[in-house]
């Protein structure tokens, strides 16, 4: 199959045509050149009309004008590349010499012959043929400056993307070819390379974009687990409070019963008697804050403590923030020995505590153990459990602030 293009071998650029594989190789010295049957873009907005001749400047369209809908013409102008040699211009002209030759010529219109150098760092730049054509035509054919900045003034001509033409009279000799100097050749590919950083510099960003929408998703589903966690507490602890109201209301219901009993009034009618209202059952929390077993075994010595001694409130307040001095020295300082064992026949600790049912139990769930014959309460370095003294701290913190604890 022929060719419908030509493929630089050193930079991977496409050319249309051995005209534009020669001016790439002067500009650049890549000398390593293969037919490819990957035809060069003819991408034409669907809004302008403008041919973009690559993906890149038809991006760059969009970016300046916002039209994003191309028809792809690549097939309809596509024609192989033809590698022969050009025949010489006498033989072309001796071919088409055929009677009145030099009056067809009077009135034909021709391409204008524009600094082909110029051409190609032009449409390097990702500006299309047509337009490079034209800008160097009307500025001058002098510079690349003036070029670009007649495309810049004349962006928006509707014939911007038109190939000029004029008469063959006015068609202005070539003009010599000014080599360039390695300063102007780098500066010439720095900026080209502008085109390029550019669409990183965005790509980047859009990237950086993404990932910060993301980790803003991720932070916001987060926060709702967090609030429905906290909600389900709140819940609980509601119909913990409801069912401590509804025992109050029986036993005051009870005690009414037992002052008339004492004072010899007959007992309420049953019929006169409120409707005890159904027995709500408890609800387990579904949330694996603790383990189960060992928090009800020590919320139950907590209970049975403060059931023993509700004539003396402050006894029992002082015994809970003791219960949780022990345990919050453990778990901040697991390896002090002095925070791990307890004289048991200290008069204070059995002022506070020890006299009172509940409280060596308390600890010997918090891992505690009586070594000694009985005289002092330890607690191995390798069985302190954090998990369990968190849950301890729990439960002493909701005796403490409960006004409700231990009335079921």
């Amino acid at each position: 199959m022929a060719g419908f293009s030509l493929k630089c071998g050193d930079c991977g650029t496409l050319l249309k045509s051995v005209e534009e594989a020669q001016e790439h190789a002067e500009l650049t010295k890549h000398a390593n050149f293969v037919e490819s049957t990957e035809a060069v873009l003819n991408l034409v907005c669907a809004d302008c009309g403008k041919p973009c001749r690559s993906k890149t400047e038809s991006d760059l369209h969009t970016k300046r004008t916002g039209h994003t809908e191309f028809v792809d013409k690549t097939s309809e102008a596509a024609k192989p590349i033809s590698l022969e040699a050009p025949k010489p211009k006498d033989d072309v002209e001796m071919e088409e010499a055929g009677g009145g030759s030099s009056t067809q010529q009077e009135g034909e219109m021709v391409v204008p012959e524009v600094n082909p150098q110029l051409l190609v760092e032009l449409e390097e730049m990702g500006f299309p043929k047509e337009r490079s054509t034209r800008a160097l035509h009307f500025s001058g054919n002098e510079n690349l400056e003036a070029a670009v900045s007649w495309i810049v003034e004349h962006e928006n001509d509707p014939d911007i993307d038109q190939m000029p033409l004029v008469p063959v009279s006015s068609k202005k000799p070539e003009a010599p070819k000014k080599a360039l100097t390695p300063e102007e050749i780098k500066q010439k590919q720095h900026e080209v390379s502008v085109i390029s950083l550019h669409n990183a510099v965005e790509m980047l960003m859009n990237e950086r974009i993404r990932i910060g929408k993301e980790l803003l998703e991720a932070k916001r589903i987060e926060e709702d687990n967090e609030r429905k966690r906290i909600m389900a507490l709140r819940k609980a602890e509601k119909e913990e409070e409801k069912r401590a109201r509804e025992k109050i209301r029986q036993k005051l219901e009870e005690d009414k019963a037992e002052r008339r009993r004492k004072l010899g009034l007959p007992p309420e009618e049953p019929a006169a008697a409120k409707p005890s209202p159904p027995p709500v059952e408890e609800k387990k929390s579904s949330l694996p804050i603790r383990p189960a077993t060992k928090a009800e075994q020590m919320r139950e010595c907590l209970r049975t403590l403060k059931q023993n001694n509700k004539e003396d409130e402050a006894k029992v307040k002082t015994a809970f923030n003791t219960l949780l001095t022990f345990a919050k020295n453990v778990a901040t300082n697991p390896n002090e020995e002095k925070f791990r064992k307890i004289r048991l026949t200290n008069a204070n600790f059995q002022d506070r505590v020890g006299k009172l049912k509940g409280g060596v139990e308390f600890l010997e769930l918090c891992g505690f153990e009586k070594i000694e014959g009985g005289e002092f309460l330890y607690l191995p370095r390798e069985k302190v459990d954090m998990p369990v003294l968190h849950s301890a701290g729990s439960e002493l913190n909701s005796a403490i602030n409960n006004p409700f604890f231990g009335v079921l």
